[in-house]
Formats: C-alpha cells, sequence, structure tokens
C-alpha cells in the first residue's frame, strides 16, 4: 500500500514531462516547418455592399502584384506590419491579417459605413461613418446617403476625425435617425442647416420644407409630422404649406404658402398660422 502511494505520483510527474517533452518537440517541428513554407497566394475577404475599397487596392497597399509577398517564406513577412498599413487606410474599419501552414495569407476587410455627406460653408465635401467619424469622398464610390449643407462650420483635415461642433453632431443625430426609418428614408431627400442654425429637411413629396430645430426629441417630432402628414395635408393638399414647424412640443405649426406683401396681409398669415396650429392640435388629440 505504501508502494502505491510513492509510485502514484512519480508516474503522474513523468507523464507530466514526457507530455511537455513531446509538445516541444512537435513544436519545434511546426517551427521547422514553417520556416520551409512560401507564400503562395493571398485571399482577400471585403463583405458588404460598399465599395470604398475593392482587392485591387488592398493589393497595392500589399503590394501583392509586385510579388512583394507571394514566393517569400511565411517566416520572413511581418503579419502586423500588413494589418497596420491596411488600417492606415481611411476607408478600412477593421482589418484581420493572417495565416496557415499551406502558405496562403488570409486578409479581413470590415469598410467604413456612411450615413451622411457633409457640404460645409467652406465648399469642403466629406462622409459621416455610422460611428460620427468624419472620412473623405472616394474615387472609387459614391454613397447614396443623406447630403446635409447650408450653415454648417465643421472643418475636415481630409483623415479620419470626430465631429467638433455641436451642430455636426445634431446633424449626425438626426441623418442617423431617419436612415433608420424606412419610410422616413425613402421620404427624406435632405438635411439644410438655415442661417439661424436650426435644422430643415427637405422631403421628396411637395414643395414645403419641415423645420425640425435640433435633434432633441427626434422620436416625438416626427410621430408628430406622421400624424400631420395622415390626416391634415391630405385635406389641404402637399403644397399647401411652404413650411412645417414640427420644433415645438406637441404641436405642427403650418405656415401657409402665400406670398406676404404688406403689413395687412402678414397679419393674416398670422391668423391663419394660429388657426393651423389649433386644427393640428385637435389632430393630435
Amino acid at each position: 500500500m505504501f508502494k502505491k502511494r510513492i509510485w502514484k505520483p512519480l508516474l503522474i510527474s513523468l507523464a507530466w514531462v514526457l507530455s511537455l517533452g513531446g509538445l516541444v518537440v512537435l513544436m519545434s517541428f511546426i517551427e521547422v516547418k514553417k520556416a520551409e513554407v512560401l507564400c503562395k497566394d493571398v485571399k482577400i475577404y471585403i463583405p458588404g455592399n460598399q465599395y470604398f475599397i475593392d482587392r485591387q487596392e488592398v493589393d497595392n497597399i500589399l503590394q501583392v502584384n509586385s510579388r512583394a509577398l507571394i514566393g517569400r517564406k511565411m517566416e520572413d513577412i511581418n503579419i502586423n506590419d500588413l494589418e497596420k498599413k491596411l488600417k492606415a487606410n481611411p476607408f478600412i474599419e477593421f482589418a484581420k491579417v493572417y495565416s496557415d501552414m499551406d502558405g496562403i495569407i488570409n486578409v479581413e476587410i470590415s469598410q467604413r459605413q456612411p450615413v451622411l455627406r457633409i457640404m460645409n460653408r467652406f465648399d469642403q465635401d466629406f462622409y459621416v461613418d455610422q460611428h460620427g467619424l468624419k472620412i473623405p469622398l472616394s474615387a472609387n464610390f459614391t454613397a447614396r446617403v443623406l447630403v446635409a449643407n447650408g450653415f454648417i462650420d465643421e472643418l475636415f483635415s481630409n483623415r479620419v476625425d470626430t465631429l467638433h461642433t455641436a451642430m455636426a453632431v445634431q446633424v449626425f443625430k438626426t441623418a442617423d435617425f431617419i436612415r433608420k426609418d424606412s419610410l422616413w428614408d425613402a421620404q427624406i431627400a435632405q438635411i439644410y442647416v438655415n442661417k439661424d442654425h436650426e435644422i430643415e429637411l427637405i422631403p421628396r413629396v411637395g414643395n414645403n420644407r419641415i423645420l425640425i430645430g435640433d435633434a432633441d426629441s427626434l422620436e416625438s417630432k416626427f410621430h408628430n409630422l406622421l400624424v400631420f402628414y395622415k390626416k391634415a395635408l391630405p385635406q389641404v393638399g402637399w403644397d399647401a404649406y411652404k413650411v412645417i414647424n414640427v420644433k415645438y412640443a406637441n404641436q405642427v405649426i403650418g405656415v401657409r404658402n402665400t406670398t406676404l406683401k404688406d403689413s395687412l396681409k402678414a397679419k393674416t398669415a398670422v391668423k391663419d398660422t394660429t388657426k393651423s396650429i389649433k386644427d393640428t392640435s385637435q389632430i393630435m388629440n
């Protein structure tokens, strides 16, 4: 019984030593094998339907066509450097590079997804991606996204960067809300920032402007606008109002599509607007 107690831990220890020894031998074999493997091919995966960057451009970044990779020993290729080169591209959000024992280098790329195109008042033009980061335009592809222009002071330094002005953040929040709603994504054609630094929306249907003011309470504002679309506009026509104001809580103000020539007509327009508020209030309630 005593001998069994002595031999059992010795056998366990011996098994661990043999296992570790085998692992060292196996790793050494793998390293020797890896040192002999040459790069045979570079496979590139770019999922999605946005094509800011294509395989040709990735080939150029990695110098695949110049035979800088294919034919070289795998141990001489720095995978981390390849990833850094790809991530330096402003259109690439994520890049992963890895190799296998067959001499294949695999490249997986995730592109940035633009949700907004801003044309600032300094004639600069750039995209904003889904994370609120500014990215440049592309010579390869033009994204079909909302365009915002007007009195926008946000500057662009031609590199990936965050939004720095409060107005640009408000515009981005509005664009992001619209794109996530299929109805408004189809209806709203443009965002405009007026001289008072308020946000206006230009619809695809109708000649009016939709004044939302800022990006606060967007769900409530668009809900009120939808009710106005369904119940008020069918009765008076899509072009009855030149401005539909939804920036105030729980009400919609319709400014009639008339040309004011004198103070008397201005007073009449104010009365019409007040009546519109009351009528809309009944509709909303």
